[in-house]
């Protein structure tokens, strides 16, 4: 199997690896770097848990092979907290609007508002829900994320 060098800015660190070619960037980050915030669901793209952002928009990062990704900036669900160790503005919200229940969507759904947020600082419901469509969640049916994203686009999480 062939490898290649890759060298990618993770959460504003870089890093260095040799990959199998087939390697997708869900796997990198998760079994290389144990960045485990980033969830694997169907691998096909469509259920939205994986989604990171590459050079600032948001993918999926089970059907994007991790040489794609040489060169690139990749910010994953760790990346946003603002020192490490507390929580952002919308993850706040998350945890104050019950915007989570099992967690395994959660990751995903982050990665999607902050990309709308950072392009729409007040989105409408319809805005959240539209750009929020590429996510499945099973268990909160919705209304709960959609809140935590409001409540962080009027606290300023989109600045």
């Amino acid at each position: 199997m062939s490898a290649y060098p890759v060298a990618i800015t993770v959460n504003g660190k870089r890093v260095e690896r040799t990959v199998p070619a087939r390697r997708s960037l869900a796997d990198f980050l998760r079994d290389d770097l144990h960045l485990t915030g980033t969830h694997v669901g169907c691998e096909h793209g469509i259920c939205g848990a994986c989604t990171v952002h590459v050079n600032g928009v948001p993918v999926r990062s089970c059907i994007l092979y991790a040489v794609q990704a040489d060169g690139a900036e990749v910010t994953t669900v760790e990346g946003l907290s603002p020192d490490g160790t507390t929580l952002s503005p919308l993850q706040d919200a998350f945890v104050e609007c019950h915007g989570l229940q099992c967690g395994f969507c959660t990751p995903g759904m982050l990665m999607a508002a902050t990309a709308l947020l950072r392009e729409v600082p007040h989105p409408t419901d319809a805005e959240i829900r539209d750009e929020l469509a590429g996510n499945i969640c099973r268990c909160t049916g919705y209304q709960q994320i959609v809140e935590a994203v409001q409540l962080a686009a009027r606290a300023g999480a989109g600045r």
